[in-house]
């Protein structure tokens, strides 16, 4: 039967879904192609030994940053609770140190644990601190920049309505009040009645 209205139209699908498969596939055809190359170059035990060598090391790495992100959640819990007992609560600048490029460092671990030469040349550069840096203020700008591009109604708007606060740092609590909702008390639900087998 036809109804006589257009069929709906598939959503456009985004380039991150088309090209990030394919990106993986020549990625892992890569990978075990340089690491023939190299087995035949050097021979298979050192290659074995670099791989195992560089899964020890990104362990090491990211337990170090889960450490030290620990250690930031920590001192963040002890800050608020002074602050929240008279004290004076640090300014968000000074929060924003070591720990905000805490996810590069891990990631750089997690890359030196994956077995292969480009995942582990990867994994080290994200372990200088000026590689890690850049990184986080270029993808700072990048989600600020889809945030401000973002229609009205979208996850933006959740995300500006969480950022907001008083100078002082502490959140404002509130309530929505629609103007249009209606207005007086609200009646309870008649209770339903049971079902017959």
């Amino acid at each position: 039967m036809t109804t006589g209205a257009p069929p709906p139209l598939a959503p456009k699908r985004s380039r991150a879904r088309t090209f990030l498969p394919l990106g993986v596939a020549a990625w892992l055809v890569l990978e075990i192609w340089l690491l023939t190359v190299v087995a035949n170059a050097v021979g298979g035990l050192t290659v074995l030994l670099l791989l195992v060598g560089g899964a020890v090391l990104g362990a090491a790495v990211v337990k170090r940053a889960g450490r030290r992100a620990f250690r930031n959640l920590t001192s963040t819990f002890q800050q608020a609770q002074a602050a929240a007992q008279g004290g004076v609560a640090p300014s968000p600048a000074d929060r924003a140190g070591a720990d905000d490029r805490n996810g590069f460092l891990m990631l750089g671990g997690l890359l030196l644990m994956i077995p292969g030469f480009l995942s582990d040349a990867a994994g080290l550069l994200l372990l200088i601190p000026q590689v890690r840096s850049f990184l986080g203020r270029y993808a700072e700008k990048a989600v600020e920049r889809r945030m401000s591009a973002a229609p009205p109604g979208s996850l933006q708007d959740a995300f500006q309505q969480a950022r907001i606060h008083r100078p002082d740092g502490k959140v404002v609590q509130g309530e929505v009040i629609r103007e249009d909702a209606p207005q007086g008390p609200r009646r309870p639900e008649e209770p339903r009645p049971p079902l017959m087998p």
